[in-house]
């Protein structure tokens, strides 16, 4: 019975050692050209959507990364091409384009509703290739990239990167970035 309680208390200590492992945080990891992964926290996002491109209202006058507005659930839901407004390729130039395209209803409070104390979200459709599955990262281990390896149109919105154990690196983009950058046209 000793040796039980001595294991148990080893275990437990074992866990204390390691706080990184219960300070996880859930992120939705997707494709955005088959060689590009990024995530976002998921209390930022609200669901997935397989929609047709018809579906999708095109407005005049706007950047080439608003693709138009779509109707969801009775709301008016802004659709932007993720890959474009960050600099990668646009959706429609990507080799597997195809008619139905994979959404992110990213729906979250910008800083300016938080300050405010407004209850409502604002919500955005992000249209990118392909949705992977939810991963367990640490925010503590979203490292900065290096001044040099960033680009210009995708600074403001990123986060970070998480290398993986794997070695594989994904990125991490602030979904508040991207509600203040469509608020800003």
């Amino acid at each position: 019975m000793s040796d039980f309680i001595s294991n148990q208390n080893l275990l437990f200590s074992d866990l204390e050692a390691m706080p990184h492992q219960n300070q996880q945080q859930q992120f939705l990891k997707f494709d955005l050209e088959p060689d590009t992964k990024i995530m976002l926290p998921i209390e930022q996002i609200t669901e997935v959507l397989k929609i047709d491109l018809s579906q999708i209202i095109p407005i005049p006058e706007m950047p080439a990364w608003v693709m138009g507005v779509h109707n969801w659930r009775g709301e008016i839901l802004w659709m932007l091409d993720l890959g474009n407004l960050i600099g990668l390729n646009a959706w429609y130039e990507q080799a597997n384009t195809t008619p139905n395209c994979t959404v992110i209803v990213l729906s979250t409070k910008t800083t300016e509703q938080i300050k405010e104390q407004q209850s409502e979200k604002t919500s955005l459709g992000l249209i990118v290739t392909r949705v992977e599955d939810i991963e367990w990262c640490n925010p503590d281990l979203i490292q900065s990239p290096p001044g040099a390896a960033i680009t210009a149109e995708i600074a403001p919105f990123l986060r970070g990167y998480w290398l993986k154990e794997d070695g594989e690196m994904v990125l991490a983009l602030d979904g508040i970035a991207i509600l203040a950058a469509m608020l800003k046209i």
